[in-house]
This record gives C-alpha cells, structure tokens and sequence, in this order.
C-alpha cells in the first residue's frame, strides 16, 4: 500500500511514517517512481509503534523493543534486556511525576498564601 493508505488506516501522518522510517522501526520499498510501497506488516508494525510512543518510549528503544512486540496493543515478550529496559523507563516516569507531584504541592502553596485568590480557579 501506498503511503497516504496506510496513514490513513493507522490514523497518523505521512511525515510521521517518513520519521518511523528514518529511525529504522519501519520499512517501505520504492516503487519505479519513487513512491513508498509498504507490506502488509505495516499497518500492524504502526500500531506497535504508536502504541509504544503512547507509553512514553522514545524511537531508541522502540527499535530493540519492537522486535519484541505481538498485536497491535502491543504486547512484549519480556526478553531480559527489553524488560530491564523498560523496568528503568518506568523509574524515569516515576521520578518524573514524583517532581510533578513536588511542584504542584509548592504551587499550591503559593495560591493559598495569596490573600483575595481562590487556589481552586
């Protein structure tokens, strides 16, 4: 299928399928005319990868993920490495709401010592 297809099925954009291809988690061979031609596997591959970006997974480890990945959820095959990997991005998300966390509770604050505003608006 052709470019433009298979985005439209997946419900991303053309430039994101280009960028996936650039980053090595997708490929598409060229028609005589230059066009982009993706398999069959695409589409599921596209899901797998969108799925993984909603996770918070960055392309880097996507690309050792992804070999990994069954339907279009995706679902891992936790190998050791691709487990531990994915063991140290949730510590980083966990770090990250913990700050998020920290900044809300000194906003707040803030709010509250302001005499005439309401922290709730």
């Amino acid at each position: 299928m052709l470019i433009g297809e298979l985005a439209e099925r997946c419900g991303v954009s053309t430039r994101s399928l280009r960028y996936y291809e650039d980053q090595g988690l997708l490929q598409a061979s060229r028609d005589g005319n230059g066009y982009r031609r993706y398999d069959d596997g695409a589409e599921l591959a596209v899901r797998q990868i969108t799925g993984l970006l909603g996770a918070g997974f960055g392309t880097d480890a996507i690309r050792s993920i992804l070999p990994c990945a069954t339907g279009p959820a995706p679902e891992i095959d936790l190998c050791p490495e691709v487990a531990a990997h994915m063991r140290r991005t949730l510590a980083a998300v966990q770090d990250e709401l913990t700050t998020l966390r920290r900044h809300e509770a000194a906003i707040t604050g803030l709010l509250e010592g302001c005499v005439g505003v309401d922290s709730r608006t």
